[in-house]
């Protein structure tokens, strides 16, 4: 297996797009790694040698945003399919700008796609971070002979938003987001900008975004355990209208399994009968499109209702004060669980009050679902490709 390093720079993408090409065209399996981490020992091949399946191409680690990152084996026929059908969803093959980071599936598929297109990515310098400046400048250089494409974490559009770069976003026949959900908020503020966005759902185990704004890439199929709920990647698909219920995903683009090593063993019966089970809640509109409502162990019992995350985190974001949140909870001796809230606030100078807040989410949702504890934050700790840390921001509120 071979480590290749990528700290960000072009340098090392560079690299790690050769190595990739020699992946997929049945070489070596690649494991791409952030230089100084170890990653629960997977740096040193000897760990992992005798676990590689021979259709491996790439050992691509998950961003550990629920405990510790996983080593997802891909085959080269599971990534190329995501891609195909990504540019047969998009409009046909272009140049990619990769804007994220090589080491997880969402930058690592930028690169898989240039490839089989057979052009040049453009390669945003992270490594001293993202900045909007830069992404601008790179966004002009790259080629505009052919549709032109990038993939963003729903921060770093809402930055270029900020810094006044939306028309380098605007730019591009397509910004994928993905990584993280994407408030509905700030999609609206993006395309009112002129900014073609699509919201992505995927992860690792599916070789990145297999659902695109709501309609499975072809191939794909997606189920939850509601009875009777399936879509397709056919566009037009029906279904019944059903409670929500736990996702699973199907289809050429799912991976292998995990690396059958310590840290992955526990969760290797996610991958059964053929399809991925995740942890994720949704359901099925009846014209077919699925909907991600959040994520299964984001209920928070709290004095004995059953209270949404997600559902509390969106009605704290239509608020006008608030950037962005992060719902989560956290043990009470009174309630079992009480439900609070991290703030990022859109004025600093002039955020709300925690009594507006909490008014606002109880006439919405009603008196369980209203934040016993509120605090701002500048920013929101991130874990992975985007990703609130919500067991930082648990062990903050926590406290």
């Amino acid at each position: 297996m071979k480590v290749v390093d990528v700290d960000g720079s072009p340098e090392a993408v560079r690299a790690l797009t050769r190595a990739l090409a020699h992946a997929l065209d049945g070489g070596e399996t690649v494991l791409p790694l952030v230089p100084g981490r170890a990653e629960g020992g997977l740096r040193h091949a000897s760990c992992t040698e005798g676990h590689l399946r021979p259709s491996a191409a790439v050992v691509i680690m998950t961003s550990g945003s629920t405990g510790t990152p996983k080593g997802v084996l891909l085959s080269a026929r599971a990534l190329t399919t995501s891609a195909e059908a990504t540019h047969a969803r998009l409009g046909g093959p272009g140049h990619w700008l990769l804007a994220t980071p090589a080491h997880y599936i969402g930058g690592l598929q930028v690169l898989v796609r240039s490839l089989l297109a057979g052009t040049e990515p453009g390669v945003l310098d992270l490594s001293g971070g993202f900045r909007p400046e830069e992404f601008a400048q790179a966004s002009k250089a790259l080629s505009d002979d052919g549709p032109r494409y990038t993939a963003l974490v729903p921060t770093q559009l809402a930055r270029l938003l900020d810094a006044g770069q939306a028309d380098a976003a605007a730019s591009f026949d397509a910004v994928i987001i993905g990584g993280a959900a994407l408030p509905a908020e700030l999609r609206e503020r993006a395309e009112g900008h002129g900014v073609r966005v699509i919201s992505a759902y995927g992860m690792s185990e599916t070789a990145g975004g297999c659902v695109y704004d709501g309609v499975p890439l072809d191939g794909v199929r997606v189920a939850t355990d509601a009875p009777g709920e399936t879509a397709t990647g056919a566009r037009g698909a029906t279904a019944s209208g059903v409670p929500a219920g736990r996702v699973r995903l199907a289809g050429p683009v799912l991976a292998d399994s995990y690396l059958e090593d310590a840290a992955a063993s526990s969760a290797s019966a996610a991958f059964r009968d053929g399809w991925f089970h995740t942890n994720d809640l949704g359901r099925i509109t009846p014209d077919g499109r699925v909907e991600i409502l959040g994520r299964a162990d984001d209920v928070i019992n709290t004095g004995g209702v059953k209270v949404a995350a997600h559902a509390v985190e969106d009605v704290l974001r239509s608020h006008p004060g608030v950037r962005d949140t992060c719902v989560v909870g956290v043990p009470d001796p009174d309630w079992g669980e009480a439900v609070v809230a991290a703030i990022v606030p859109e004025d600093p100078g002039q955020a709300p009050t925690p009594d507006d807040l909490s008014a606002h989410v109880r006439t919405a949702l009603g008196a369980p679902s209203t934040p016993k504890r509120v605090r701002f934050l500048p920013e929101l700790p991130l874990r992975g490709p985007g990703k609130p840390d919500r067991d930082a921001v648990r062990r903050f509120l926590g406290s």
